[in-house]
């Protein structure tokens, strides 16, 4: 089933989510929908908040990248209950998008390599070393879980430059090709 991507100005999407149960009722059934939404809104991850639910759980296929960034080519992950244990110092400014920000688009400096702890949907316990385009899109969607996106990490001048685009969105007047829920709506 496909899910309303939830747009800025969601109160969840800057909430700290909470640690999913193992006993978490419908845990696959979400993770099914997560992906589905996904991939009908042309998203290479998603994070429970944008779905509406405060979960550390999120879902990445970033496979279609994988022409320009072979790091990515397969990179396909359930993550619940993620945690970022180490970051490099060396970062990588690169344009990012996200879901629930349609049409906002800007630079983002992140760490190149990250080693991350998570558990997949059968609650296997995994520790991996990420790097590249890869890793870029682990942090990114982890910061969704941590109740902040990516725009808090861009200058007060840029995020002016996009303030009437933010405007829009929360005003519900930003269009976007998949099914959303705005502020109000």
């Amino acid at each position: 089933m496909i899910l309303p991507v939830y747009l800025y100005g969601q109160p969840v999407l800057r909430k700290e989510a909470e640690e999913v149960p193992e006993d978490y009722a419908g845990l696959k059934e979400l993770i099914g929908n997560m992906f589905e939404t996904m991939y009908h809104a042309d998203g290479v991850g998603l994070a429970a908040p944008q779905v509406g639910l405060s979960l550390r759980l999120l879902v990445i296929d970033a496979d279609v990248m994988g022409k320009n960034f072979p790091e990515c080519e397969g990179f396909k992950r359930i993550m619940i209950n993620l945690d970022i244990v180490e970051s490099s110092e060396e970062t990588i400014a690169l344009e990012e998008g996200c879901l629930s920000l349609p049409g906002v688009h800007e630079k983002v400096e992140r760490a190149s390599k990250i080693r991350i702890k998570y558990k997949d949907a059968d609650w296997v316990e995994h520790e991996e070393e990420i790097e590249g385009f890869a890793a870029r899109v682990v942090q990114h969607e982890c910061e969704h879980l941590d109740g902040h996106v990516f725009i808090d990490n861009i200058s007060a001048i840029r995020r002016q430059l996009n303030k009437s685009k933010l405007n829009n969105i929360i005003k519900g007047t930003a269009r976007c090709s998949y099914r959303a829920k705005a502020v109000g709506k």
